[in-house]
């Protein structure tokens, strides 16, 4: 019998649990490989198994229908996370077939059912390794039912995602640009470092990335250990989030005695960015996170740096609400779909549907509504989203200024941005004529985030 471990088991593990539990790979894979005492090789097997499964879900999904006969719906959970794994193994990897096709069957009979769905798994997984990737890909695409359908086939995207995002490059005249982005959503994204300005150097092998003056790369080899030996003054952390922060600092010269707030500060990452900054400016940096689990992270995010930063734990509605008028600069990284980040969150496609966004953008909405109350005169808020729906940008954007009438002007995000980065950035006009900066993935690898800076007259 074939007795399932090491790399495999870890990433099946995790893919078992972004399905049952809506876990988050980024949070939980460490810790399962860290559990399972994995050395460097099969951590980084295990990486690759449960992240290039999850990108390419969608095209697998279609391939095991095709070969199974029957839609992905029918199919046991964890057996088809045991075929999502084989399928992935089989196709997208160097991994050999039969180890590929025996572990993912004793994977399926293990936990999906017994002798069963071990036949069922091994008949469909030799059936997909007898033939090309392309022959499965061009089967899987004959399937689908329109364009975008066929499109969302092929680079493992909803359709409603590859709408959005067709949309949203269409706001910048640049909707010849989908296939490079949805290629991008699919590559593994390169590791970008901070170190926290005026609290940590880069170490000498550091290559500055082209844009925020905060980050670098390194030529390799585990960030942990950087990470470790500078006490959290250096850490991961996409470039595109550290020039969200940046934007909202430098947006306007600061003066000593500043008071700022992260209203929507969980995991952290930008909150300690924002605090190292304060430090140098002689400003007071107060945090906010809703979810008690992501405050916790936060407080771990700035323990080690010289600020100390109340982090409370308030719907951001409530804890703006008691402090009009107090605050000079307030980030509101609103929660969204979150389909801007799907390089490195690559479950986030499959979580979020079209319904989801309603109640996200009435959620950002009275969150920026909110923030601007808590504005001192003269106060700048910058509205971020890790998402470039329109919805959640734009028409919030829009929605917030019509409210807010002559009591708000917009800055143009797009010439603070300018301002920061190290070299040129290409970020066009917005066809609705805000003045927010759009980050994107296949442009300027990172994610696509989006910056709107408003200030309170």
């Amino acid at each position: 019998m074939t007795v399932v471990q090491g790399a495999r088991a870890v990433a099946y593990e995790v893919l078992r649990a972004v399905t049952d539990d809506e876990a988050y790979a980024n949070l939980l894979l460490p810790h399962a490989i860290a559990r399972a005492g994995l050395d460097a090789k099969d951590a980084g097997l295990a990486t690759e198994l449960t992240y290039g499964t999850l990108r390419r879900r969608g095209t697998y999904d279609a391939i095991i229908a095709v070969a199974a006969d029957r839609g992905v719906d029918r199919i046991d959970p964890p057996v088809l996370d045991a075929l999502r794994l084989g399928v992935h193994q089989l196709l997208s990897t160097r991994v050999a077939s039969h180890a590929a096709v025996n572990e993912s069957v004793e994977l399926a009979r293990r936990h999906g059912g017994g002798r069963g769905a071990a036949g069922f798994a091994n008949a469909v997984l030799r059936r997909v390794s007898r033939e090309t990737p392309g022959h499965w890909l061009e089967r899987a695409a004959a399937a689908a039912r329109s364009d975008d359908e066929r499109t969302g086939v092929t680079t493992s995207h909803p359709v409603w995602i590859v709408r959005a995002l067709r949309r949203a490059l269409a706001a910048e005249g640049r909707a010849d640009e989908l296939d490079a982005l949805l290629e991008a959503d699919n590559v593994a994204p390169r590791v970008a470092m901070i170190a926290l300005p005026g609290l940590a150097e880069p170490p000498a092998d550091a290559r500055a990335t082209p844009y925020a003056p905060t980050a670098f790369t390194t030529s390799g080899g585990d960030p942990e250990t950087l990470i470790t030996a500078s006490d959290g003054r250096i850490r991961v952390q996409d470039e595109g989030s550290q020039l969200a922060a940046l934007a909202l600092t430098r947006a306007l010269p600061v003066r000593a005695g500043e008071r700022w707030l992260d209203l929507c500060a969980g995991p952290g990452g930008k909150t300690a960015l924002l605090a190292a900054e304060a430090l140098a400016n002689g400003a007071h940096l107060d945090a906010n996170e809703i979810s008690p689990a992501r405050a916790g992270l936060v407080r771990r995010a700035v323990a080690s740096l010289p600020l100390p930063v109340e982090v409370s734990e308030e719907d951001g509605r409530d804890r703006a609400a008691r402090a009009p008028g107090e605050y000079d600069r307030i980030l509101v990284d609103a929660p969204c779909t979150g389909i801007g980040a799907l390089r490195r969150r690559p479950e986030a496609r499959w979580r979020k549907t079209p319904a989801d966004v309603p109640d996200l953008t009435a959620l950002q909405r009275e969150l920026v509504l909110a923030g601007f109350a808590a504005l001192a005169p003269g106060g700048v808020l910058a509205f971020v989203t890790c998402s470039p729906h329109l919805a959640e940008t734009a028409g919030v954007l829009a929605e917030v200024k019509r409210e807010l009438g002559e009591a708000a002007e917009e800055l143009d995000a797009r010439e603070v941005v300018r301002g920061v980065v190290r070299d040129d950035i290409d970020l066009p006009d917005q066809a609705d004529g805000s003045l927010r900066a759009q980050l994107w993935p296949h442009r300027h690898g990172t994610d696509a985030m989006s910056i709107a800076l408003l200030r309170k007259r």
